[in-house]
């Protein structure tokens, strides 16, 4: 019988194969097969030569990508012929960095079970070992400094292995094989308990995490050393020590995280559906925010009169450790200072937080890049993204080339967008990768633009990005963008975004929707830098990714008396709406509550800002609207708030269920110079009387919502009607307003609307980043006459 055909093939594979275990994968499978040649880490991915009968060469290259690691992500394999060597041995070699680096670095992945059962067993050399990790699980992204993914090239580097790590990490058919994090007691990283002037606290028990699990029972609040920076911890059922943590973090009202030690702590808390729990117990391991239980036991300062728990599983074997020693469900929030972004280097964190924390747990593996925790939520058993952050990031985004879904938009150069302000993230692109970066923050101080510069130059260097374009919000007055006209005048050619515009075609990337098709774009939020100047936040636009968009409506203009005065004081925007409506003098005499407290000099003060326009720009901002009849109605956090967006989220707490409440507030759609206006008037005088007829403000919260809901729909039924798209795209901040959104989806759908909302990106400014690149790749494309899409996908031909 004649030998089979013996052929050597070089085999490129691209996408997040790197820290995942691919390497010793790709050995079984070579074995499996009896092919001869070598694998290893490139600057690209992962190389691989294999040598063997063609027949089992080609059933290889198809289970690369249908066997692959759970952790791997294969987003492209391409081969070609090489000379056979007659090798009969199958290799695993050191990494080589390359020229270009096209490398994914996988995010953070939580403690998976076969760790787990090991730092729990007495028995094994693991037991208790707070750094545990192999190539299913632990730090990524936090810990690399640059690719390729090795050992080198990571906070780990100054580990050296011991005999028996290092056996493991050798031994392909060992799980921590090349698991470049891999350590012990013996050879890693180590746990201190320190005081808060840094010095090591070493008095019984000699276990510093179980002694800090009795310290968080006794009322002391901890800052504890996680993967992506320091949290600050104290006990969720004592209502004092959560006072003591609000008090000296200076965060009086807004939301605290809670981390639990399994699912069934969580079920103590809160009500859970399966797509909650599958989300909780994911590989990203997010905060999810959870229906609370009346009885849940958690201190009511967790979650001032919130209806939900933000509430995470422990992720790292320190947190499992710690958490079953506490034997509670713990606060687990941002370790910073207010309007900081999180500590991650140890010195800063015992400056920043000394004041805050009685006690530090501490480690010695440093961080290379903070990354705050992911929030997300459940909407319509899908999930729907908060904050992406760590267990996300820096995974790429796939997005849609112009004609078809199933194509893919290339960069043909790469790219820089800046985000916006709040909530901010950045984004760079190249070629088919899109990475959208980890929660940066509120960009309002040097701290948080120190962080914001870092994150740029570490996206550029582990994805090899030289930008050639950057992207930038309208907003003169933001950081971000003032760090891209700098940019701009060393002379790198650079786009300035719209705001809204950029919202939209977020939305639409998010949902992987071609660049040609034609939406009807509804943003609503809280701010964002007009074309003609003025602050918007309630448009309508319409058109294409590729082609653009235009304002089609808004919501009309109302005073914004003493410009980001009315943001922090909501009680001005309701001022302001009432004087524009009655007057000055029959606001005075308004007998309501809100009107008593403001008083009659703020009254006067509200009119004659508006009437001499002094400091008072105009804004079509629905954020703003919402603020106003939250005022009104009198719900906490209005006379001055104490975070963003507090104003609207208790609005929508105070929404009741009342049956009167489907009768809507009168609101009309007039023609304007740039397309419809919507008349706002009628739904503030409505408020006004149904206040003064004795209707509970939940009635009138409900009342409200369903209003603007149908505010939303009427207007992309004028639209439509003239001609427009038959698809609407929702996003902005006010679309997280869950009370909003399903109304909004239900009543569009039911006008067969196509309705697309946000999934994998948020749709507040911590997606606006991603809108941004995609808008400025099509405008330079434009201009410069040129086109860039990917094929719509791959095959396994050798390459040309």
């Amino acid at each position: 019988m004649r030998a089979p055909t013996r052929e050597r093939r070089g085999i490129s594979v691209r996408g997040i194969v790197q820290g995942v275990g691919f390497r010793p994968f790709i050995y079984a499978l070579a074995r499996q097969h009896g092919l001869a040649g070598l694998v290893r880490n490139d600057a690209e991915g992962v190389h691989i030569e294999a040598e063997g009968p063609a027949e089992e060469l080609d059933l290889f290259l198809h289970e690369i990508t249908e066997k692959a690691p759970p952790l791997a992500v294969v987003e492209a394999l391409t081969w070609k012929p090489l000379a056979v060597l007659k090798e009969r041995a199958f290799r695993i070699e050191k990494s080589r960095e390359g020229v270009r680096r096209r490398a994914l670095i996988s995010p953070d992945v939580a403690t998976c079970s076969g760790c787990l059962a090991e730092i729990f067993d007495p028995t094994d050399r693991r037991y208790r070992y707070p750094f545990t990790n192999c190539t299913n699980c632990g730090p990524r992204f936090t810990i690399t400094r640059s690719v390729p993914y090795d050992r080198a090239m990571t906070t780990m580097a100054h580990f050296e292995m011991c005999p028996e790590c290092q056996h493991e990490y050798d031994d392909p058919s060992d799980r921590r094989f090349h698991a470049q994090p891999n350590a012990c007691p013996r050879c890693g990283p180590q746990v201190r308990l320190l005081d808060r002037f840094g010095h090591e606290l070493r008095a019984k028990p000699g276990d510093p995490i179980l002694r800090a699990s009795r310290m968080l029972r006794g009322r002391a609040i901890l800052a504890i050393k996680g993967l992506g920076g320091y949290h600050l911890a104290c006990d969720s059922f004592d209502a004092g020590a959560v006072r003591t943590l609000r008090g000296r973090k200076v965060r009086q009202e807004k939301p605290f995280a809670l981390m639990a030690r399994d699912p069934e702590q969580i079920r103590s808390l809160c009500r859970i559906g399966p797509e909650e729990e599958a989300l909780l117990t994911s590989p990203a391991r997010p905060i999810v925010l959870l229906e609370r239980r009346e009885d849940s036991g958690v201190a009511e300062e967790v979650a001032p009169r919130q209806k939900t728990l933000g509430v995470m599983l422990a992720y790292t074997p320190l947190h499992h450790l710690l958490l079953r020693d506490a034997g509670i469900p713990l606060v687990m929030t941002s370790g910073n200072n207010s309007d900081e972004p999180i500590a991650y280097r140890d010195g800063e964190a015992l400056e920043q937080l000394g004041e805050i924390a009685d006690y530090f747990l501490v480690h010695d593996r440093p961080i290379h890049m903070r990354c705050d925790d992911s929030v997300v939520r459940i909407v319509d058993r899908e999930p729907y993204q908060i904050r992406r952050s760590r267990g996300y990031a820096p995974a790429p985004l796939r997005v849609a080339g112009r004609d078809a879904p199933s194509g893919r938009l290339d960069f043909g150069q790469h790219t820089l967008a800046c985000g916006g302000e709040l909530k901010n993230t950045l984004c760079v692109a190249k070629e088919r990768h899109v990475f959208l970066s980890h929660h940066i923050g509120d960009l309002e101080n040097y701290e948080t633009l120190r962080s914001f510069r870092e994150g740029v130059e570490h996206y550029c260097r582990l994805f090899d990005v030289r930008p050639e374009l950057v992207a930038y919000d309208l907003h003169p007055e933001y950081l971000s963008t003032k760090y891209a006209r700098e940019l701009e005048e060393e002379g790198l050619p650079a786009v300035g975004i719209q705001h809204h515009h950029a919202h939209v075609a977020s939305c639409l990337a998010d949902n992987e929707r071609p660049g040609g098709e034609r939406v009807i774009g509804v943003a609503l939020d809280g701010t964002g830098y007009g074309t003609d100047g003025a602050v918007w936040g309630g448009e309508f636009l319409e058109g294409s990714v590729a082609e653009g968009f235009t304002r089609r409506a808004h919501l009309e203009y109302a005073p914004m008396p003493g410009g980001a005065a009315a943001i922090r004081q909501p009680w001005r925007m309701a001022l302001a709406h009432l004087v524009t409506l009655y007057g000055e003098d029959e606001t005075s005499k308004l007998p309501l509550a809100m009107v008593r407290e403001a008083g009659e000099p703020n009254v006067r003060l509200v009119a004659r800002l508006i009437e001499h326009g002094l400091n008072t720009p105009p804004t079509s901002s629905a954020g703003r609207l919402f603020d106003a009849v939250a005022a009104l109605i009198g719900v906490p956090g209005t006379r001055r708030t104490t975070y963003e967006g507090q104003a609207a989220i208790e609005l929508e707490l105070a929404a009741g269920r009342d049956p009167l409440a489907g009768r809507l507030y009168p609101f009309r759609l007039r023609a304007g110079e740039e397309g419809w206006v919507v008349e706002t008037s009628g739904i503030v005088g409505g408020v006004v009387e149904d206040l003064l007829a004795g209707h509970p403000a939940g009635t009138v919260s409900s009342r409200f919502h369903r209003t603007m809901a149908e505010v939303v729909v009427r207007g992309c039924e004028e639209i439509r009607e003239a001609g427009g798209a038959n698809a609407v795209a929702l996003s902005g901040g006010t679309f997280q307003n869950l009370l909003l959104l399903q109304q909004v989806v239900e009543l569009l759908s039911g006008k067969g609307f196509t309705v697309y909302r946000h999934r994998r990106v948020p749709a507040n400014d911590g997606g606006l980043s991603l809108g941004q690149a995609v808008l400025a790749a099509r405008a330079f494309e434009k201009a410069s006459g040129h086109r860039h899409q990917a094929p719509a996908g791959e095959d396994l031909e050798p390459d040309a």
